[in-house]
């Protein structure tokens, strides 16, 4: 449970944790136990059964602290930096799999050989029933899959990191060698103490970032490793990015000194759209929810960018504690109208806050395009609509390549559908966003109107007129087929919008 708990963990910065790559290593060490039981079940016969099974602890122990030096490599060969995200459709199923195949396949192959190995000693050591034997060692093995379980996730990743969780699996199978091998518990016990000393003293070793880019920090927490890099832009000045399972051009969150509008490119920019077209919100009270805090960066674009008459306040939902964590330490995160909900799912934690909200901002993704099933669907649209304040607003970014991506279609018509009125998208130069609004009881604004143009907006008006000259914009209307938490396709989407980008990009390269 260590290794399979710990693959996917290795393989994120690469691929991703979507449910595609879980899919992958799960059948992967399924496979590879089926076929370690029936090579134990061959390799219990004679009188060799024990030394074998101290050979394979061994192996198994070896590969371990092998792996986590090879990974790295391995996943940067399958999957190039370099490689855009719409040519990548293939390396996140099949560069998966194959980095599965040649890291986890072998170690777990020969962990199943050592429970028909270990029945088999235990049956002749005086028990009656191959019954029995079996049942004590499933018995045992199971605990031992619970503890593994709870320790990886909970204790060793986010205490030690992925290299010293590998050494201390390494250690412990050392010792479990010893004590099987009649005379070799202390060598066992010596090897494996020195490998779990290992972990503690060697670390973790800290993640490449690009040439151009400065690492500030960076840590694993129980569900991905989260880090803070630092670029210099010639025309955008010091920027700082928040990546969470990610690499390449990939990020969560992005910071620049000053609260305010980012550079055009920037999704988040939009958010403060909302502010400017509704009248009430420009000289009044406006109350935000943030279904995806990261690490503030909507917020502190609505601090800068906001009508001098808007009072803001804000509540923000983030999964990740490390995440609010490094947040608050290199990004600005901390404000004292801003409260911060960490460890909070964004759709369960919601029965949680009291109040309505008049503005709720939906942003919630990883890898640029995994969007979570569960916040994806017309119930939890419907949730949030029934927090928003009669005439408020919901503001969804939307990663997709255009207005007819799969993703970018679907999650417009749900929402429209949600808010049984018309949804407007919008385009972000730039980038592979698109910006989706709707509105509560009222109608939202589109660039053929003339308020869609905010007057005294400064750059906030300057990328809306933006819009309107390029004509990147749409609305869409409810669906009869929109996602639900029955039927999500929110994994078949991506897969699809991907695919068609990949297409695209093949058509126009000659």
């Amino acid at each position: 449970m260590t290794v399979e708990l710990a693959a996917v963990r290795v393989l994120a910065p690469h691929f991703g944790s979507s449910t595609a790559v879980w899919t992958n290593v799960i059948g992967v060490v399924l496979v590879a136990l089926a076929v370690g039981y029936v090579l134990g079940a061959r390799w219990s016969r004679g009188l060799a059964a024990r030394k074998r099974l101290n050979a394979v602890l061994v192996a198994a122990s070896a590969w371990l602290v092998v792996l986590p030096f090879v990974a790295p490599a391995l996943g940067a060969a399958l999957r190039p930096e370099e490689v855009a995200l719409q040519s990548a459709i293939g390396l996140f199923t099949w560069g998966s799999l194959a980095a599965s195949l040649l890291l986890f396949a072998p170690p777990i192959l020969v962990l199943g050989t050592v429970g028909p190995l270990t029945t088999e000693l235990v049956q002749r050591s005086g028990v009656e029933h191959a019954g029995t034997a079996g049942g004590w060692v499933l018995g045992a093995s199971t605990l031992g899959s619970l503890v593994g379980t709870f320790a990886t996730t909970h204790l060793l990743v986010p205490e030690l990191g992925l290299r010293p969780t590998f050494f201390v699996a390494a250690g412990l199978l050392l010792i479990a060698a010893g004590a099987v091998t009649l005379g070799g518990a202390s060598k066992g016990l010596a090897a494996g103490a020195a490998l779990l000393v290992g972990a503690l003293i060697v670390g973790d070793r800290a993640p490449r970032v690009a040439a151009d880019d400065r690492l500030v920090a960076w840590g694993e927490s129980t569900s991905t490793q989260v880090r803070v890099i630092e670029r210099d832009d010639p025309e955008r000045g010091r920027l700082r990015f928040l990546q969470v399972g990610e690499s390449s051009d990939s990020f969560q969150s992005v910071w620049q000194p000053e609260p305010g509008i980012l550079p055009l490119g920037f999704y988040y920019n939009d958010f403060a759209l909302p502010l400017w077209w509704d009248e009430r919100l420009a000289s009044g009270a406006c109350r935000v929810l943030f279904a995806g805090l990261g690490a503030g960066t909507g917020w502190r674009v609505m601090l800068g960018a906001k009508p001098p008459g808007t009072r803001l306040a804000g509540v923000g939902l983030e999964i990740d504690p490390l995440v609010v964590e490094l947040a608050r330490e290199h990004l600005d995160l901390d404000h004292p109208q801003l409260e911060v909900f960490a460890g909070a799912d964004a759709r369960a934690a919601l029965s949680c806050i009291e109040g309505a909200f008049d503005l709720v901002v939906v942003d919630a993704y990883a890898n640029q395009f995994e969007i979570p099933e569960h916040l994806a669907t017309v119930e939890y649209f419907r949730e949030l609509r029934a927090r928003i304040a009669p005439g408020g607003w919901l503001v969804s970014n939307a990663a997709g390549f255009g207005f007819d991506d799969p993703v970018v279609r679907a999650l417009g018509e749900t929402l429209a559908t949600a808010f049984d009125g018309e949804v407007l998208a919008l385009s972000v130069p730039y980038s592979r966003n698109v910006t989706l609004f709707a509105r509560r009881d009222a109608a939202v604004p589109t660039p053929d109107e003339a308020a869609f143009v905010p007057e005294d907006a400064g750059e906030v008006a300057n990328q809306a007129a933006l819009r309107v000259r390029s004509g990147a914009w749409t609305t869409y209307t409810a669906s009869d087929a929109p996602l639900t938490d029955a039927r999500g396709h929110m994994v078949t989407l991506q897969r699809r919008s991907l695919a068609r980008a990949q297409d695209a990009l093949e058509v126009a390269t000659p």
